[in-house]
């Protein structure tokens, strides 16, 4: 297993180009996680970490909503963790075990993916470390197999573990589900479950705990301004609705961790890469103000 926490080598491993990164000042670390095991219409997440940061690279760093910049002293980026190459599972104990040792050192974990399996793992690190919390999914699709090809760790089962983790789970921009998660939900008459257009702000956060780890799933957005993923659905949410819900939620609550997965790059299209990093460097800014 990869666990490194030494200090990269080369700027390109950095998120933001940040050159000054020290792990042990640091209030947010950034994890990427290289992993794909399953199939999409279309492959290619495991290229999502490393596109994301690439991307970041090129951001300019002062947020003009909050005036200010992050300090390059408060991030510190991860080296790429290295994928089991045999059951899922294994992957996302491996995530489990970096973010337990992130979450001991009293850092912000920010997981870069990467299949959206990985949360389960970070969900798992948080329940370990007894905090007590809600799990807020932003998606397109509910992700509440039970199991699919084969295995319960197949990312369109994630929501399904979540759950069976920590049972405050809310749910939001979900416009795409199968037959058996609709029974699912029928019977165990799960009620906080937003579809998309329903964005229901004030609703949303009165559910949520005062704690919130946030999971973000890039097809929850419009295919118009995010074509880049394994199963694009038509409709979304917009940039401004989600950086809306976001901003609110950080304001009311306190994020205590975050994911941002499902980034499939396609060649010679950059703005989706250029958004994904955007929308991780927004998350820490409304983290840390």
């Amino acid at each position: 297993m990869n666990n490194n926490f030494s200090y990269p080598t080369l700027e390109a491993f950095n998120f933001g180009g940040m050159t000054k990164q020290n792990y042990k000042s640091a209030k947010v670390v950034i994890f990427p996680v290289p992993y794909e095991s399953t199939t999409y219409y279309r492959p290619g997440t495991k290229y999502g970490p490393q596109t994301i940061i690439d991307a970041s690279r090129h951001m300019e760093l002062y947020d003009i909503t909050l005036k200010r910049s992050i300090k390059e002293t408060d991030i510190f980026t991860l080296q790429e963790l290295e994928p089991s190459k045999n059951l899922p599972k294994e992957t996302v104990l491996r995530v489990k075990d970096v973010i337990e040792k992130i979450l001991e050192d009293k850092k912000i974990p920010i997981m870069i993916g990467g299949e959206h399996s990985i949360t389960v793992g970070a969900v798992s690190a948080f329940k370990e470390k007894n905090f007590d919390f809600s799990v807020l999914q932003i998606d397109a699709h509910a992700d509440l197999r039970d199991d699919f090809e084969g295995t319960k760790y197949h990312h369109g089962c994630t929501m399904r573990r979540v759950r069976n983790l920590n049972s405050s789970v809310i749910q939001v921009g979900i416009r795409s589900i199968s037959p058996e998660e609709a029974q699912y939900i029928e019977d165990r008459k799960v009620n906080n479950i937003f579809f998309y257009p329903d964005l229901l702000i004030e609703k949303i956060v009165s559910l949520l705990k005062e704690n919130v780890y946030l999971t973000f799933d890039l097809d929850a957005l419009d295919p118009s301004i995010m074509p880049s993923v394994g199963t694009p659905e038509p409709g979304g949410i917009s940039w401004r609705e989600v950086i809306n819900l976001i901003e609110n939620i950080s304001r009311n609550r306190k994020i205590i961790g975050a994911d941002v997965v499902e980034l499939s790059p396609l060649p010679g299209m950059i703005a989706p890469d250029f958004l994904a990093a955007k929308l991780v460097y927004k998350i820490i800014s409304y983290i840390l103000s």
